[in-house]
């Protein structure tokens, strides 16, 4: 007996409130029938959670949300979905040879990337704004059809647009293929959009660069052209953003590490870090910094192997399910080994070395393990973005019974740890399991579970990410803001049932029994390098006095101050500072402005009255006063401020 679909359906709006429809309704047809004005601004709908086109029909119970321009996020998204189908219409438009391929949102905006034998230029750029308002101004309506894939793939086939037939044929056969207008241009997208052209922001929005992009990310096919744009539901948010990333262009740690002489790359090491000296010392007071905080918390420092055979790491999957992101290497004897991408496997063996029992639980192993991870050329971005990495990297082995426990003291070291480098707008995400994992449906409550009790118990605000997990596990995502509002995804921490029984890993119970431990993932800065370059952005180079690489320079304003200088400079050292000194026979202003412009938070400077008084001038970076102070009262305000705020 065949099934019919309903004549009518209930729909239940966010106050509670049901109402039935006929099936096929649309939400621009519901958002009419509760007001005229609604009618109007509405923009968009939630479908069970899913977003909605107006013209899309809903064909069965539902809850529903009608959105309008208030609502950022949705709004938001239409916009820039539209404005990418305008774009590559005004693109046409102006050069109707160039063939188009695909235009996702993405943060803060959109691409488009098209096949056009002329490189697209700045003025370009200019030429395609003013005709994509010409577009937005005419107010024509976005319409919607779906088609059968014959049709589709003839219609671009006569209109000569190889890549969309390509896109087709790459779809599954059984999804719908659905159209969209902008007025007469045409292009294949899943939806939604906004209903007509002039509902977009034309002050809103702007091109921003042309980049090269390989057609679907193979460096083996054409390249095309890429435009970037940004835009936003209003102008003064778009002039915020672009205020932003002008800040964010000052603030950017691969200018200021050529300033500061922290750090530079070489061709023949690409993604791997030579670092300078100033830029080694801050590295290395951010290791002295988490190597005392981790051994406050009860965490013993392990170093594992590099290299380790391919056996290794085909227990832990990583050979099978991570092989294109590895380093592999073969050896005369015709081992294969591999460079290790996390430290993971290392720890396991450092678990398994010994019979492990249920009084030595939880165990608390930490590393600062360099790992090797292979990264599209392309994606290279400073020390944001290496191949070769120092993590933060800690194993914690418990009971089931500790799990809620050991995620809580996690969450409170990492929240304290941001607070001292002053980050106190920390956001997380809970991300919960994926559809394709591994470990029972238990093992996954459990960890779901320990991690929002923590949450809860620390009386954290939290997004959850539906199916975003780890295969293996659950995690917690670490998010700071910055001083400008930028969001940096720092600290993670995983819940992990199923390597320790990959690994065979198990500890003696109260009960004489042998059961496999849970295993928590967790590190805190991350990556080090990547954490050396949001703080070298977020200060602006300006780092706090306890973490600069060159704390106090003491500069002579004559010669007869020479020695003077040495002196203070002896002191400042004995004291634990940085310091050096600079004799050289230049003006003061000269050595003042080539050292603030170095980032150096203190310059002292000496000169005969400073000699015969036994004080020094102290300017500090960003300050125009200067203040004259007792070598002795400097000598313990700067012993103050170089204390890492852990031993304050």
């Amino acid at each position: 007996m065949s099934q019919t679909s309903p004549s009518t359906i209930e729909l239940i709006f966010p106050d509670g409130n049901a109402r039935a429809f006929d099936a096929g309704v649309t939400a621009a047809e519901v958002a009419a029938s509760i007001s005229t004005s609604l009618g109007k601004k509405a923009i968009s709908a939630s479908i069970d959670g899913a977003h909605y086109d107006l013209q899309w029909p809903i064909t069965q119970d539902a809850k529903i949300a009608i959105h309008t321009m208030k609502d950022e996020v949705q709004a938001n998204e239409l916009i820039r979905h539209d404005l990418a189908h305008i774009m590559a219409r005004a693109v046409q438009e102006i050069w109707p040879d160039t063939k188009v391929t695909i235009g996702p949102v993405i943060e803060h905006g959109w691409y488009y990337d098209f096949d056009r034998k002329e490189p697209f230029t700045p003025e370009d750029l200019a030429t395609i704004e003013k005709k994509m308002k010409e577009i937005i101004n005419k107010r024509e309506p976005v319409t919607t059809e779906v088609w059968d894939r014959a049709r589709a793939v003839q219609f671009y086939t006569d209109n000569n647009e190889p890549y969309k037939v390509e896109l087709i044929e790459s779809i599954p056969g059984d999804e719908p293929l659905r159209m969209y207008w902008h007025g007469d241009w045409q292009d294949l997208c899943r939806g939604p959009h906004l209903q007509h052209t002039g509902q977009v922001p034309g002050d809103a929005f702007k091109l921003m660069s042309v980049a090269g992009a390989y057609w679907r990310g193979d460096s083996d096919r054409a390249m095309l052209q890429r435009i970037y744009g940004v835009a936003f539901t209003g102008k003064e948010k778009l002039k915020a953003h672009l205020t932003m990333l002008e800040e964010a262009a000052k603030r950017d740690h691969r200018k200021l590490g050529r300033e500061m002489d922290l750090f530079h790359f070489e061709e023949v090491a690409p993604g791997s870090v030579v670092w300078h000296p100033s830029g080694w010392r801050i590295f290395q007071n951010l290791i002295a910094y988490m190597r005392r905080r981790q051994e406050e918390a009860g965490y013993d420092e392990v170093n594992t192997p590099d290299i380790m055979d391919r056996a290794l790491w085909e227990t832990s999957g990583h050979w099978f399910n991570y092989m294109e992101n590895m380093f592999l290497a073969q050896t005369h004897d015709d081992r294969d080994y591999a460079l290790k991408p996390m430290n993971c496997p290392g720890h396991m063996l450092l678990f398994n070395h010994a019979l492990r029992s249920y009084r030595d639980l939880p165990m608390k192993i930490a590393e600062f393990g360099k790992v090797h991870r292979y990264e599209p050329s392309g994606a290279l971005h400073g020390l944001m973005r290496v191949r070769s990495f120092t993590q933060d990297d800690a194993h914690i082995y418990c009971t089931p019974e500790q799990l809620t426990d050991e995620c809580l003291k996690v969450n409170d070291l990492i929240l304290s740890i941001y607070k001292d480098f002053g980050f106190d707008n920390v956001h997380v995400k809970l991300s919960t399991r994926p559809e394709n994992r591994i470990g029972s449906d238990e093992s996954w409550d459990l960890s779901e579970g320990a991690l929002k009790t923590a949450l809860d118990r620390a009386g954290m605000e939290y997004t959850i990410f539906e199916g975003e997990g780890a295969f293996y596990g659950p995690k917690l995502e670490y998010v700071l803001r910055d001083a400008i509002g930028r969001d940096w995804q720092c600290g993670t921490l995983q819940v992990d049932y199923n390597l320790p029984e990959r690994f065979g890993s198990t500890y003696v119970t109260q009960s004489g029994e042998k059961q496999a431990p849970v295993m928590l993932h967790r590190a805190l800065f991350g990556s080090l390098e990547r954490f050396t370059g949001i703080l070298i952005e977020n200060w602006e180079g300006k780092l706090p006095f306890w973490l600069a690489p060159r704390q106090v320079v003491v500069a002579s304003i004559t010669s007869d101050a020479d020695d003077y200088v040495a002196e203070v400079v002896k002191a400042l050292r004995s004291a634990g500072i940085q310091a050096e000194a600079d004799i050289r026979n230049e003006k003061i202003n000269y050595k003042v402005r080539e050292h603030s412009l170095s980032k150096v938070p203190v310059i002292l400077a000496v000169g005969h009255r400073e000699v015969e008084e036994r004080t020094v001038t102290v300017r500090r970076l960003g300050e125009k006063r200067t203040s004259v102070v007792a070598l002795d009262e400097m000598l313990a305000d700067l012993t103050k401020e170089a204390t890492p705020p852990d031993l304050r």
